[in-house]
């Protein structure tokens, strides 16, 4: 099968297996696990946050980062497509007692400024505090679209202005790099903490990162705690996070390019409406003409070995690790094929 749902699906090479074999290990609840330790450095150096901390996933580095910034009664402003909203199983309410207030996300995954400035609430005794913006980069259902520096610039203006934070949900934020010729640490240097995942693109069979100041990773790796995510021997996973930083970052272009590469060929098919000049990193998405049943298209696919995941009534599709540039030749061939007996 050539498996283009998500980039969560890469599994890791001989060498970052044989690297996790090997791992140096401890107790990293006693931060004794002198693997995390330096994954954690190395994170925190990327980034040029004070500290870092390994979490098992992105949706908790999310979860634990909002609980952190933000206390219980207090509200945070999101995108109506952000991941932290529309698919994490509402945790930051049912964990942290924190309300959500969302607006709407942009085509790129940014959001009105003017909506933004107008969703702070009032001190009010009838309103939650507003205390944090978070943002997401890129940004998964906006078509892996990383967001605009001067974007970043104008939100951190309004937090100072209103004295709130801002956290990053980085899932992809290499990816964003790579595509802006961009630092990470000149992307972030914004906003208050960020995750970024390691068992997206870079690969990695589990694990995230957190960044932030010292006092917040101190907060942070309590709430870690307190939902169940203190780890042991966590060098296992934490040696595949360094050998992924130290090998897989520059691969990712390798995806981008898949993607336009995909997208150029998806656009010479009848009955597929995809603009080209929207996909920026290995997330692409596409419609279907009318006459075609998306439910048979899929299955269609399925059968001749692709496949994909529908988003928003789109086709999303994502370039990864596993996909080599003659897939994607065959997963054009394929579709040009099931779109013409439909």
């Amino acid at each position: 099968m050539i498996d283009l749902r998500s980039d969560t699906v890469t599994k890791p090479s001989d060498a970052m297996r044989k690297v996790m074999y090997d791992a140096e290990v401890g107790d990293d609840v006693y931060k004794e696990d002198p693997t995390v330790n330096k994954l954690q450095e190395m994170a925190s150096k990327i980034t040029g946050k004070e500290d870092s901390l390994l979490v098992s996933s992105g949706t908790m580095g999310n979860l634990v980062s909002l609980l952190t910034l933000t206390n219980r009664g207090e509200e945070i402003i999101l995108g109506d497509k952000c991941h932290v909203y529309a698919w994490e199983g509402s945790g930051v309410s049912i964990f942290g007692g924190i309300s959500m207030k969302i607006i709407k996300n942009n085509e790129d995954g940014s959001f009105d400024l003017n909506e933004l400035i107008s969703s702070i609430n009032p001190v009010d005794d009838h309103k939650p505090k507003t205390t944090t913006i978070s943002i997401e980069n890129t940004h998964n259902q906006c078509g892996g679209s990383p967001l605009e520096l001067d974007f970043l610039s104008e939100v951190k203006k309004i937090a100072n202005k209103n004295n709130l934070k801002i956290h990053m949900d980085g899932a992809r934020l290499f990816n964003a790099s790579i595509a802006q010729n961009e630092s990470i640490e000149n992307i972030v240097k914004n906003v208050d903490s960020v995750t970024f995942c390691l068992s997206k693109g870079l690969a990695c069979p589990v694990g995230s990162i957190i960044s932030g100041s010292k006092d917040f990773i101190d907060q942070a790796r309590r709430w870690r705690k307190s939902i169940g995510g203190g780890m042991r021997q966590a060098g296992i996973i934490a040696s595949a996070g360094v050998y992924a930083l130290e090998n897989m970052v520059d691969r990712l272009e390798e995806d981008h390019l898949n993607a336009k590469r995909l997208a150029n060929g998806l656009s010479n098919i009848p009955e597929i409406n995809i603009d080209n000049e929207y996909v920026k990193t290995n997330i692409l998405r596409f419609e279907l003409s009318d006459n075609i049943n998306r439910d048979q298209f899929t299955r269609n696919m399925k059968k001749e070995g692709v496949l994909f995941n529908s988003s928003y009534g789109a086709i999303r599709m994502v370039t990864n690790y596993g996909v080599s540039s003659k897939d994607i030749e065959k997963v054009i061939d394929i579709t040009s094929k099931v779109i013409s007996s439909l």
